[in-house]
């Protein structure tokens, strides 16, 4: 997905969102967070300038969406790794008749590789959508509960990070 695409996703949630009463402006965060590469993030940045308390634009809307979808892809991710690995007789080697991981997979590999599922789940969102890294780390054979464990970190930290940011700089305008 190019930046001109998310951008131009996120004006039209923004427009969407200023349009509808005031409580179902949280429906629409929530659902924003849930949305790949708008996620928790710009979630509750959109919130925020929406005026939704800051708090409530983080935790109740746009991480939950984040954390409901992100969640739900790791164990679907899980169990197509446990239903592969398990046809191979568990190996989880390949076996050698399946195909090559793709180039993303193996750029996340190598980032797992350098600094672990911490490190990729933290910095992921940078690079990947965590409803992408998540699924993909699990799809690598990494430990599912620190999958989750780590991937809720981060979308936490990353909401309440642009939240306040959001915040701040909403209050430097006003």
């Amino acid at each position: 997905m190019s930046f001109d695409a998310i951008a131009d996703l996120f004006q039209r949630l923004a427009e969407y969102a200023a349009s509808v009463e005031p409580w179902q402006q949280f429906l629409v965060i929530l659902l924003a967070g849930a949305v790949p590469f708008i996620e928790s993030y710009l979630g509750s940045f959109l919130g925020v300038a929406l005026g939704i308390e800051p708090s409530a634009a983080v935790v109740a809307t746009a991480v939950l969406g984040n954390v409901l979808s992100t969640f739900a892809l790791i164990a679907l991710a899980a169990r197509a790794r446990r239903a592969a690995t398990s046809r191979r007789g568990g190996r989880g080697d390949g076996g050698g008749d399946n195909k090559p991981p793709s180039n993303r997979q193996q750029k996340i590999a190598r980032y797992v590789e350098k600094i672990g599922v911490p490190g990729v789940s933290l910095l992921g969102p940078i690079i990947l959508a965590s409803q992408i890294t998540g699924p993909t780390l699990v799809a690598l054979g990494a430990n599912k509960r620190a999958v989750y464990l780590f991937q809720g970190v981060a979308i936490i930290a990353w909401g309440v990070l642009f939240g306040f940011f959001g915040d701040l700089v909403i209050s430097w305008y006003l």
